[in-house]
């Protein structure tokens, strides 16, 4: 099945990491919220993020080799929905172009020190969509 889905992600520390085309970024010690989509499987793009052993392709990859993924939250639908979700995310702080290379988004990738917060209001995004 498609759909849209959000990783919750801890990073434990503030750290600067190169992360692919976009260079070297400095991310907060906290809580991110990152949208995607898989237009293929939901079930095998989600796993694949959830793997320690993968190539590194996506922004999200080079997070994940520091970060931790809590939760994953999914949405079954035929359409791509990523952008509508990123879109009702736009309150907390953002690392400007994360995943968002592909579309005219500001970011894909979400910040917060608070993580009932972010991952309420991400649930209400995918609500909506």
């Amino acid at each position: 099945m498609k759909g849209t889905y959000v990783l919750i992600i801890s990073l434990p520390e503030a750290m600067e990491m190169t992360i692919g085309a976009l260079g070297k970024i400095r991310f907060k010690e906290g809580y991110y919220a990152y949208v995607g989509s898989a237009l293929k499987s939901l079930e095998k793009r989600t796993a694949r993020h959830l793997s320690s052993e993968k190539k590194l392709h996506w922004h999200v990859d080079y997070l994940l080799q520091k970060a931790e993924i809590l939760d994953v939250l999914k949405l079954e639908d035929e359409r791509k929905l990523e952008c509508f979700v990123a879109e009702n995310l736009q309150e907390f702080d953002s690392v400007r172009k994360f995943g968002s290379s592909d579309c005219s988004c500001k970011s894909h990738l979400f910040f917060s020190e608070d993580i009932s917060t972010l991952k309420k209001s991400a649930e209400e995004a995918l609500a909506k969509a």
